[in-house]
């Protein structure tokens, strides 16, 4: 496995999230809408039934973010003629209905235990079809093998170590986001400043080998320090170092891209993710 021995750090501003909710004239038990296609409640209640009670509060925008996004892939599949063969869900379905019945239950009252109508569950079975035939699709060799070269990082096993700091805004507000940007900025150009300073106090004679050493340290040092001041996230007091993660998927894709494109022991420009 292929590991970077670097210690990379980088600014970084985040969004809230933020689900979208129903229109004024949604259906009762409507939790989302997305282009006019309802999210149910019950879907919400039903996903949040795998939660600890004590989480589920928090739990609930990330939540609703995620079946949104699944309703627009879903969307998107239907926008593209991609269509699921009514034999090959039903088969799905019988196949389902029949596993169920052989362990032994009752298949409408695990239907109803599971807060899910007969004709809600042919629909998440023809969203898979969909997906299934379209990933289908796309996989061929020449596909896969572009997919490999252009992100050879998720699949080597690379890891890098980040250190950053957060600064959390609405996304709506571009007054604020404008701050935090600034913000950013200032906090890098402190970082540099102080990295200059001191790098002007070594002797003359030091060596090339012991500048760069003697320029980490203080780049490491200053950034902790303006981490565990500024930041507003948990990392704050290991001076905003996360340690070690590897591109797929760990961190968020904007953070991830950002860290395994810095050469090792610079600093990014601000990042925005959500």
């Amino acid at each position: 496995m292929a590991r970077k021995l670097s210690f990379v750090l980088f600014l970084f501003i985040a969004s809230l999230s933020m689900a979208q909710t129903p229109a004024v004239k949604a259906p009762p038990g409507t939790a989302a809408l997305v282009n006019g296609q309802a999210i149910t409640e019950s879907a919400v209640q039903r996903s949040l039934e795998r939660i600890p009670p004590e989480r589920r509060a928090a739990a609930r925008p990330e939540l609703i973010n995620h079946l949104i996004d699944n309703m627009l892939v879903d969307q998107y599949l239907i926008q593209q003629k991609i269509v699921a063969d009514v034999a090959e869900v039903d088969k799905r379905h019988a196949l389902m209905k029949a596993e169920i019945i052989k362990q032994g239950k009752d298949y409408a009252k695990m239907l109803e235990e599971l807060k899910l109508s007969d004709t809600e569950l042919k629909e998440h079975i023809a969203a898979e079809v969909r997906w299934e035939k379209y990933t289908d699709s796309q996989a061929t060799d020449k596909a896969l093998q572009e997919i490999f070269e252009q992100n050879k990082d998720v699949f080597n096993g690379a890891s890098v170590r980040a250190r950053h700091i957060l600064l959390t805004v609405s996304p709506t507000d571009e007054v604020e986001l404008e701050k935090a940007r600034l913000l950013i900025l200032a906090y890098k150009k402190q970082v540099e400043d102080t990295v200059k300073t001191e790098m002007a106090k070594l002797p003359p004679t030091t060596d090339n080998l012991a500048k760069e050493k003697a320029r980490i340290a203080i780049l490491d040092e200053t950034f902790a320090i303006i981490a565990k001041d500024k930041s507003t996230c948990p990392s704050k007091d290991q001076g905003g170092d996360v340690g070690w993660f590897t591109r797929d998927g760990v961190m968020v894709e904007n953070f991830s891209k950002t860290a395994f494109g810095l050469t090792p022991y610079l600093l990014s420009d601000p990042v925005k993710t959500q």
